[in-house]
């Protein structure tokens, strides 16, 4: 098959061995796949990454040195079925998966797994208990942002919000907009979100953000008390930059509740007192449940998330090198979607 290989710390397309399902397990083909800005930070930071789940005791089994096909965010078509599998989904079926799956060496995070390709290749085999079919009428492309609007719905729900709470979300990438999605399925308001990009704070109205705040011109917390006043506050930090989680602490309102949501992939540094002198509390986040997952395709599925503003840009195997380019630049694009078929 035909894929984007993460070599030597690069992106290169190369013709690789089909993989083959085996037990438990299905074949499939990719017919979308999104690129996650987690994919953008392995590529520069994959021994990091490494080194930070093993410390973590994180199963993680990814080895750098060796090639990686990335891509977790998925729309898969099911092609054939390894042994010992139930087969309840048919040949044909489109599916998706949380990208997990499990064989004699471990727990593999497909996308992430020397052993499993991911998304930014022609097939891939992924476990028969994680795949879900995609309700009829869905688009593919819907379907393929399961994945990371998952994210900004455990986001949510480990914020706890409560009747009157009043959300802030800091960066309006792929992962705040999954939170403002999120935030509108459940109601909360107002719904204040801040990015310095233009296309992306018009993409933050789109997903549901009820006031918009350029951090050039504005700080955010004071665009978030205009429009909540003394309401309690959940803010959520969807960047992950170094020395951000420490303004959002300094500039929080008494007894805030932070959630960091953003993957900030370098040491970093938050003074404690900000925290102690206020209460804060400090919640950070990682992936979804499977009924999370399962939740929110029901919920693209149903209109109530909406997804298809997101995707900005599309390409086959061959365009993946030059749109982890692109998407260093915000207000370029949001989510690009990568499709092998092309």
């Amino acid at each position: 098959m035909r894929a984007a290989v993460m070599r030597d710390a690069r992106l290169l397309v190369d013709t690789l061995p089909d993989p083959v399902p085996g037990p438990g397990e299905i074949l499939v083909r990719t017919l979308a796949c999104g690129i996650c800005g987690s994919d953008l930070h392995a590529l520069r930071h994959a021994p990091r990454m490494v080194e930070a789940a093993r410390e973590s005791g994180v199963p993680f089994t990814l080895d750098p040195a060796r090639d990686v096909v990335m891509g977790h965010e998925f729309c898969a078509e099911v092609l054939d079925f390894g042994p010992h599998t139930q087969r309840a989904l048919g040949r044909g079926t489109r599916v998706v998966s949380m990208p997990l799956t499990a064989d004699a060496s471990g727990v593999q995070a497909i996308g992430y797994s020397n052993d499993y390709p991911g998304g930014y290749g022609e097939l891939m085999v992924l476990s028969e208990l994680f795949a879900l079919p995609v309700p009829d009428g869905l688009a593919t492309e819907d379907a393929a942002l399961t994945e990371p609007m998952a994210v900004g719905v455990h986001a949510v729900a480990k914020a706890r919000l409560e009747a009157g709470d009043a959300p802030l979300v800091i960066g309006c990438g792929p992962v705040g907009l999954a939170v403002i999605a999120a935030l509108r399925l459940r109601g909360a308001g107002p719904i204040v979100a801040a990015d310095f990009s233009p296309a992306r704070r018009a993409l933050a109205e789109r997903m549901g953000a009820h006031v918009v705040v350029d951090p050039a011109r504005q700080r955010p917390i004071e665009a978030w008390q205009a429009a909540a006043g003394a309401r309690p506050a959940v803010l959520f930090e969807c960047v992950g930059v170094p020395g951000l989680l420490h303004q959002l602490m300094r500039d929080a309102p008494r007894e805030a509740r932070v959630v960091v949501a953003g993957v900030c992939m370098e040491d970093d540094r938050i003074r404690p007192m900000h925290g102690i002198n206020k209460e804060l509390s400090l919640q950070f986040v990682l992936g979804y449940t499977p009924e999370e997952f399962a939740g929110t395709l029901a919920s693209i599925a149903e209109g109530s998330i909406p997804v298809a503003p997101m995707v900005t840009g599309r390409v086959g195997v061959d365009g993946v090198p030059g749109a982890f380019e692109a998407l260093a630049r915000p207000d370029a694009h949001a989510k690009i979607l990568v499709e092998p078929w092309r």
